[in-house]
């Protein structure tokens, strides 16, 4: 039976509580970062029913949380994090890191202020179209060899920068430097590789976008000034991840663990959920694999980043050079070192559609905002707005230093085709000043901004409930999408 309002006890007004107990085999509770307006439309999917059947994951280890950004997924509801004990029976669940591995953003900021930047909208929007292929199965402009994927998939956004797409400081301002240690090539499939070949530095389709914006609004003008932002400054936000490389070692271990969860005696109430022990030989080759997969999707935001640059060299003179800002990952398992229950262990965290949101002095930020805490970076749709945010103690002490990733669709891709608004959606988007451009129809009809969550709502809760403090917002102008 699907869950009902009655059945979750309010903790606040921006948590909600499924009590273990409330289904057979939880083996903890559910923790909803939520409101009530919010809370409506999680009863429209089966959200936080996945939130319910990951609480029953084998070696689970504190709370099944899910973020206001909360929809149906695949086996963990987008916008859900868990974490398990990796050196018990805790084990490691491709669903909890989702087809699109490291899918994540990277925000670039410019010199350039945003009337200046409007009456050339059209022509970098083109310009941008042009340079950087977007869509389903594009190949990309970064031709490699077979033995170079293999060194980009241990190297990541390095590799890029060593063979002249960004430069070296690009390295310091990404979440794990651009490259997670652990990956093997070897353990992603020769499909897969085929498959990422071609597509690197490419964007993909869905709700991948490159947005130009500006800085609409300053919350806290000493964290926005530590990040280099200020109102009305142009900034760029990608949004793009790991490919067909990455769909493919999804698709491929979840061939394996089906079989491989009976031999391991896991029975979960939804297939799904596959997963394996960590340690075992089958945890041990998916991790290395996605992260090989984690590194190619930053280098493919590193290549993107770079044919960006070269956009806006075009449109504005060789002397207009984007800065990274920042760059997150939101679909990626880690090993972590968490206090729980009082002590510090390291914990497997799987974070499906949710930002990493660690607060000031913690070693993993950059030393240059190490004083603010780690940027957090959550786009709304494309007709709206997107958040910079900065991460807080009270995310490492209830969401293992997590907050969520996005809006957070209400409607599927199928039912906003079909809805009225996504008949003149791009005319629409225009009035509003906002220049889109797609391969396809679907790229704008399947992202209308009434497909998603009310991102001034989502961030709300999100500081309010003290995951991450809010920054800045900022407002696009112009979008390309696959």
């Amino acid at each position: 039976m699907p869950l009902e309002l009655h059945q979750l006890q309010k903790l606040d007004d921006y948590r909600w509580l499924v009590p273990r107990g409330t289904k057979p085999g939880m083996l903890t509770d559910a923790l909803i970062y939520t409101d009530e307006r919010l809370l409506k439309d999680l009863l429209k999917d089966l959200s936080l029913e996945q939130a319910i059947n990951v609480a029953m994951l084998p070696g689970i280890v504190g709370r099944s949380l899910a973020m206001p950004d909360i929809h149906q997924g695949y086996g963990f509801p987008i916008g859900g994090v868990a974490a398990t004990d990796p050196h018990q029976e805790g084990v490691i669940s491709p669903g909890g890191v989702g087809f699109d591995i490291n899918c994540g953003v990277r925000l670039l900021a410019s010199s350039l202020e945003v009337e200046e930047v409007r009456p050339k909208i059209r022509e970098l929007v083109n310009q941008l179209f042009r340079d950087i292929p977007s869509g389903v199965g594009q190949s990309g402009n970064v031709r490699i060899s077979y033995a170079e994927l293999d060194k980009l998939l241990q190297d990541g956004a390095a590799w890029m920068t060593e063979h002249g797409y960004g430069r070296g400081e690009d390295l310091t301002h990404c979440e794990e430097s651009g490259a997670i240690e652990g990956a093997e090539p070897s353990a992603v499939s020769d499909h897969a590789k085929k498959r990422g070949l071609s597509q690197v530095g490419t964007l993909g389709s869905g709700n991948h976008f490159v947005e130009v914006q500006y800085v609409e609004r300053v919350f806290d003008p000493s964290r926005a000034e530590a990040l280099g932002l200020y109102e009305n400054e142009v900034v760029v936000l990608i949004h793009s991840g790991s490919r067909g490389l990455g769909h493919q070692v999804c698709t491929d271990y979840l061939r394996e663990m089906g079989p491989a969860m009976r031999r391991y005696g896991i029975d979960l109430p939804d297939r799904q959920l596959a997963c394996v022990p960590v340690k075992s030989p089958e945890g041990q080759a998916y991790l290395t694999a996605m992260r090989a997969a984690a590194n190619f999707a930053w280098a493919n935001r590193q290549g993107i980043t770079h044919f960006t640059r070269q956009a806006f060299k075009r449109i504005f003179g060789e002397k207009e050079e984007l800065r990274v800002v920042y760059d997150v990952c939101h679909n990626i398992a880690k090993l972590e070192r968490h206090r729980v229950d009082g002590r510090e262990r390291e914990v497997m965290v799987h974070r499906k559609g949710a930002t990493r949101a660690f607060p000031p002095g913690h070693r993993d930020v950059p030393e240059v905002y190490r004083h603010v805490g780690q940027p957090v970076l959550i786009p709304g749709s494309m007709g709206t707005a997107s958040y910079v945010l900065v991460g807080t103690d009270g995310a490492m002490q209830e969401t293992f230093g997590t907050t969520c990733h996005g809006a957070g669709r209400v409607m599927s891709r199928t039912a906003a085709r079909k809805s009225p608004y996504a008949q003149n959606a791009k005319q629409r988007l225009e009035d509003q000043g906002i220049l889109v451009r797609a391969e396809t129809r679907d790229g704008i009809t399947e992202e209308i901004p009434e497909a998603y969550k009310d991102v001034d709502a989502v961030i709300d809760v999100v500081h309010n409930a003290g995951l991450a403090r809010r920054v800045a917002r900022l407002k696009p102008i112009g979008v390309i999408k696959g």
